[in-house]
């Protein structure tokens, strides 16, 4: 499989690393091209991965295309490119937030195979959510190959596209929100005699682990706090203390607040 990457931001730079580790695709394999070379020329030199000489060259040397640009351009590059990626046709992927299958079509042609994708950046680590949604052009085997990319970063879900706004909140965005809950619980931690090493990792442990739980469990997430809160013990006390703060509002508030912007 011949793979590039036209862009190579944060997101592409994640992709490619969990995708290297996972030994789905050999850095011999993978050729990218950006804007600005210069932010990207360690990263290539230390992953392996080759460079391309132009967007153009890029669609040329690949099987499957990652369109890892800003929206703002997106339409001008798929424009660029659409000769190169209808000879064969190529498969394109986007991971470009708010970009429509329909309008790719519209922009690159509507005979051409596109899987849309919104990662996380977790997929670095191949712990990676990530939602996908395909066209009518991408079937059989052409399309098992393009999910199966991101089903070694981590776990994939097939979504409605009018569904993706709220998937980027509760996967795209979150892991900022859980960061900061680590670091909240961290903090916490030092406040009451730990060193501030010592606090991060115990309080992200513990999220990797109820994580985890949720995960394997049959039971919903309250049934599990149930478990955890004895009677008159000091979790329950703790529970009510942050809900009397507003703990599950702000965290609505802050997913409301993703999506709107998302889609504005």
């Amino acid at each position: 499989m011949q793979l590039g990457f036209i862009g190579v931001g944060g997101m592409a730079q994640a992709i490619i690393k969990g995708l290297i580790d996972a030994q789905a695709v050999a850095p011999s394999e993978i050729v990218v091209h950006g804007a600005h070379q210069a932010h990207y020329q360690k990263f290539a030199e230390t992953t392996g991965v080759q460079l391309g000489e132009s967007n153009v060259a890029v669609v040329q040397n690949s099987d499957f295309v990652v369109l890892a640009v800003t929206p703002n351009v997106a339409a001008e590059v798929l424009k660029e490119v659409r000769s190169e990626l209808n000879e064969g046709p190529k498969v394109l992927i986007s991971i470009v937030a708010g970009l429509s299958l329909q309008t790719m079509e519209e922009l690159a042609g509507y005979d051409l195979p596109i899987l849309r994708t919104l990662p996380n950046v977790n997929v670095a680590i191949g712990a990676g959510m990530t939602a996908i949604a395909a066209n009518e052009n991408l079937t059989g085997a052409k399309r098992a190959d393009a999910e199966g990319l991101f089903d070694a970063i981590g776990s994939t879900s097939e979504l409605p596209e009018s569904d993706f706004s709220t998937f980027s909140a509760l996967a795209g965005s979150s892991p900022a929100y859980i960061y900061f809950f680590i670091d909240a619980l961290s903090r916490a931690g030092v406040k009451h005699g730990l060193n501030k090493q010592d606090a991060t990792r115990i309080a992200a442990a513990v999220t990797e682990g109820s994580a985890k739980m949720v995960l394997q469990s049959k039971q919903i997430p309250f049934d599990l706090i149930d478990q955890v809160s004895s009677p008159g013990g000091s979790t329950v006390a703790g529970l009510l203390a942050m809900e009397e703060a507003g703990f599950m509002t702000a965290v609505v508030k802050g997913i409301d607040a993703t999506i709107k912007r998302d889609q504005e």
